[in-house]
């Protein structure tokens, strides 16, 4: 890292969706201390909490939605379209090696559809977020969403993307059906950004910003990951920004995902001091709308001195307060398998019963046992991604699909 990479305040940069912006260093200030998150549950009794007691791994339903054997149900259904990506985020990969999964292993868009459509009409899935790698990679995305959106007329269809090329496919998409983006952006830096994504390609990200609200996808949740000494200044500048460009800025915490295995808790910025420092700049109050089993918490920002709204700010705690007890998620990586868990160790087949002719009970039963084995939290049921006995999945981030 240069000396100026390592200086606590770099200079301006101008960028195209707002103002000139400045990094500046972050002083902890004592926590706003956000309330505990929502509990979702409905089983009685039966919350998921640290210290419930889990019902036995077999005996899943034979009918309904996707519970677990705490009491939680999934409805937020992520899938993804690829595993391969055109950045190398230090967060999510290794600098090269990455093994790709083979075409014939990756599920066509007719096998996208109609697994969203066994989730969605056979087991109550609610909202569907895209994911990747890369989803902007797949040549045949718009195609895919627009399936999606044929079986599921009312269906909140979000992406996750580094809008690398979005400038190019914004409207199409929108006409696709997709109702709205997060997009990842960890910096409005071209130096840091280089050196967190090891590609040179900031000014296309905020080009897709550009083209993406132009086009009517909305609302747009810009997504940072804050890593110690690299970005972890930029907290109020990108919450500025953010807010001057009516986005939703949201900070995730480092997880251990990465490529390189190199992760260490010590690099983490916790959620504490993430909003001490936005607290240095703007006055935050939790959100009166709740939580719910969403996984950023959510805060109201004003400007000092100011009543009105001026946005919001999510912070996704994973390492430091963890939300597993209202967790709703199911996750179907790109190669058809389930994963009942970000951090599973275990995954289900699910593209093979398709392709072996399961109709759709028969997938929507795959499901159900999939995720009814889901663990308490972090790949096992014991709860925490710091201690000591944690063993990071085989798989890393862009291999999974968030």
């Amino acid at each position: 890292m240069d000396a100026e990479h390592a200086s606590a305040t770099r200079r301006p940069v101008a960028v195209s969706l707002g103002a000139t912006v400045t990094a500046s260093g972050a002083t902890a200030l004592p926590s706003t201390g956000a309330p505990p998150p929502a509990r979702a549950g409905a089983t009685a009794g039966v919350h998921g909490a640290a210290g419930a007691t889990a019902l036995p791994a077999t005996g899943a339903p034979r009918e309904g939605g996707l519970l677990d054997r705490f009491g939680r149900v999934a409805t937020d259904l992520r899938v993804s379209v690829i595993d391969k990506c055109n950045l190398r985020c230090t967060y999510c990969m290794p600098a090269d090696g990455m093994p790709w999964l083979p075409q014939t292993q990756l599920m066509s868009a007719d096998e996208i559809r109609r697994i969203v459509r066994v989730a969605v009409h056979s087991l109550g899935a609610e909202e569907l977020r895209i994911t990747g790698g890369e989803p902007l990679v797949r040549k045949d995305l718009e195609h895919i969403i627009a399936g999606i959106r044929a079986d599921n007329p009312d269906l909140p269809i979000s992406m996750t993307t580094n809008a690398v090329g979005l400038d190019k496919r914004a409207h199409a998409l929108k006409d696709a059906g997709l109702t709205r983006l997060n997009v990842s952006l960890d910096t409005l830096h071209p130096e840091t950004f280089a050196e967190l994504t090891r590609r040179p390609h900031l000014d296309k990200v905020l080009a897709g910003l550009q083209a993406a609200r132009a086009a009517g996808l909305g609302p747009i949740k810009i997504n940072a990951v804050l890593l110690a000494g690299v970005n972890d200044t930029e907290i109020v500048p990108l919450v500025e920004w953010a807010v001057s460009n009516g986005f939703e800025m949201r900070f995730i915490e480092d997880m251990p995902l990465d490529g390189d295995r190199s992760w260490s808790a010590q690099n983490v910025i916790p959620a504490r001091d993430i909003r001490a420092a936005i607290e240095q700049a703007f006055a935050l109050s939790a959100d009166p709308r709740g939580r719910g089993a969403a996984p950023a918490e959510r805060w109201e920002v004003r400007r000092p001195g100011e009543t009105e709204v001026a946005g919001h700010v999510g912070i996704i705690s994973s390492v430091t307060e963890p939300f597993c007890a209202a967790c709703t998620r199911t996750r179907v990586t790109a190669d058809g398998r389930i994963r009942s868990c970000l951090f599973s160790h275990e995954e289900t087949d699910l593209l093979t019963a398709l392709r072996d002719g399961a109709d759709d009970e028969g997938l929507a039963q795959v499901w159900r046992d999939a995720m009814w084995a889901k663990p308490r939290a972090h790949g096992s049921d014991r709860v925490g991604l710091a201690r000591a006995d944690f063993v990071q999945p085989e798989r890393t981030m862009s291999a999974i699909g968030g």
